[in-house]
């Protein structure tokens, strides 16, 4: 599946320009420094771009920041599709981050604990109830 010209180029220039929560973030998550587990930045699951995404542990971590507060019914509907996908998402907001990093590393922490979602069942496998 080849992915959308227009969303790799949105995907980069948004890993050029972090704000300042997700950089402070990507320095405790990059290269294998947390929880021994491969996080990339600025992911592409089409189609959408996530912040942070360890796709073995099949965990996205998104940092929400003030324009977020009236994308409610956006996010819910992302994470829907995202949670089909096998993923867990779980969410920050921009001053938790930067003011109680440690704490967010925590909840990452014991998220990467907890197993996968299961992966959904081939259309036309599930039970009949």
């Amino acid at each position: 599946m080849r992915l959308d010209p227009m969303l790799k180029k949105r995907a980069r220039q948004m890993r050029a320009n972090p704000t300042p929560a997700e950089h402070k973030l990507w320095l405790a998550l990059r290269a294998n420094r947390f929880e021994n587990q491969q996080f990339t930045r600025q992911t592409i699951i089409a189609p959408y771009i996530v912040d942070f995404a360890s796709k073995a542990a099949k965990l996205v971590v998104e940092i929400d920041g003030d324009t977020h507060s009236a994308k409610d019914r956006y996010d819910a509907r992302r994470t829907e599709f995202l949670e089909s996908l096998g993923y867990r998402v779980i969410r920050f907001g921009n001053p938790d981050v930067m003011h109680n990093i440690e704490g967010v590393l925590s909840v990452i922490a014991q998220a990467l604990r907890v197993p996968p979602l299961p992966s959904p069942l081939p259309k036309g496998r599930g039970s009949k109830g």
